[in-house]
């Protein structure tokens, strides 16, 4: 019992800062396949995400009350603090996911995860802007820095989803409010993050999965911004801004598209040019999710704005997102498929 206690302690200990990913991605595929009627997928994908988010939070609960310090380097560190936000993510992914079962669910996991995101936005922020760093935090740029967009909103995103069958006017306001906010930071985040990619140099090391982050930030902004459109008519906010968050949403999911042709360059140059190992990396579910991500969006736009290539845009890449949902599986099954050494033979001696 003591050896189990010490190997549970040890997977802790390990826990990345991003471990959340794994919630994110099956969530987000398990709506996708509920938006094409797949519904036995759909609902053991939820169970799995679920799972997942009760799991790993009371794991990185453990992981606070015995190893703070490691969470605070964690916290410190520009090339690991922005996987925290894959929290936030993950409870609101799963929250938007059971409205249909439990719309009081989707309140409280969107509550919880509001003083997460302001611990989070400003810890993280001082931290960068305030701490000491060896290198420049500029040095530090890659795709996981997204996720400061994708938990700010997926809170747009949940408040939207409460606030259509509940008629909450300051909840339509929060969410266009958190959409504002996350717009912003994606504006500025692409402009840094890209200027950085022309500026640092090409390595397989540097060019990862994280990449991906890039595109599934563009997507959950068009989900959010897609839920805010179908919110009930006759807010204020919403008739003041409801023609600048159709236009731009629809702009910022052509970008996205635009993405998927650049990403898979960089993933063939990275595993088929470079030589780089296609083992297991807890970064693949970063590649899962925006796929995921994408889907639901494109249905939920194609939707609204009555185009029905959009939607089957959808629907496409929610099969291509389960098929690399099942992949990243095959590839973690690989990582724990240790051959056995073969028994030795018994030899008994003794009298027959």
């Amino acid at each position: 019992m003591a050896g189990l206690l010490e190997r549970l302690l040890s997977i802790v200990k390990r826990l990345p800062a991003g471990v959340f990913a794994f919630v994110m991605a099956t969530g987000i595929v398990s709506s996708a396949m509920n938006l094409i009627d797949q519904e036995f997928i759909s609902d053991l994908l939820l169970i799995l995400a679920v799972t997942g988010l009760v799991v790993l939070s009371i794991a990185l609960f453990v992981k606070l009350l015995r190893f703070p310090r490691l969470v605070i380097k964690d916290f410190a560190d520009p090339d690991s603090t922005f996987g925290f936000f894959t929290l936030v993510a993950a409870l609101n992914v799963v929250g938007v996911r059971t409205y249909s079962i439990s719309p009081m669910l989707t309140l409280i996991l969107g509550t919880i995860s509001l003083p997460i995101w302001l611990i989070l936005n400003y810890g993280i922020t001082a931290s960068l802007f305030l701490g000491k760093h060896d290198h420049p935090v500029s040095s530090k740029f890659d795709g996981s820095w997204f996720l400061w967009v994708v938990g700010t909103q997926s809170l747009a995103t949940a408040s939207a989803a409460v606030a259509q069958e509940s008629h909450l006017n300051v909840l339509a306001s929060i969410a266009v409010a958190f959409w504002g906010i996350g717009v912003i930071l994606y504006i500025t985040l692409a402009s840094l993050i890209v200027l950085h990619l022309f500026r640092m140099k090409s390595e397989p090391s540097r060019i990862g999965p994280s990449y991906w982050i890039f595109m599934g930030a563009t997507a959950i902004t068009v989900l959010a911004g897609s839920r805010i459109l179908v919110l009930p008519k006759g807010v204020p906010i919403l008739e003041e801004s409801e023609s600048f968050i159709s236009g731009l949403t629809l702009t910022l999911w052509a970008f996205g598209l635009w993405w998927v042709p650049m990403l898979l360059i960089f993933g063939v140059w990275r595993h088929g040019i470079k030589r780089w190992s296609t083992s297991f990396e807890g970064g693949f579910w970063s590649i899962v999710f925006p796929l995921g991500m994408f889907a639901v969006a494109s249905m939920h736009f194609g939707l609204e704005i009555h185009l029905p290539i959009v939607v089957l845009l959808g629907e496409v890449f929610a099969i291509v997102s389960v098929m690399v949902w099942l992949l990243v599986v095959l590839l973690i099954r690989n990582v724990f498929n240790v051959p056995r050494r073969p028994r030795r033979r018994q030899i008994f001696h003794g009298s027959t």
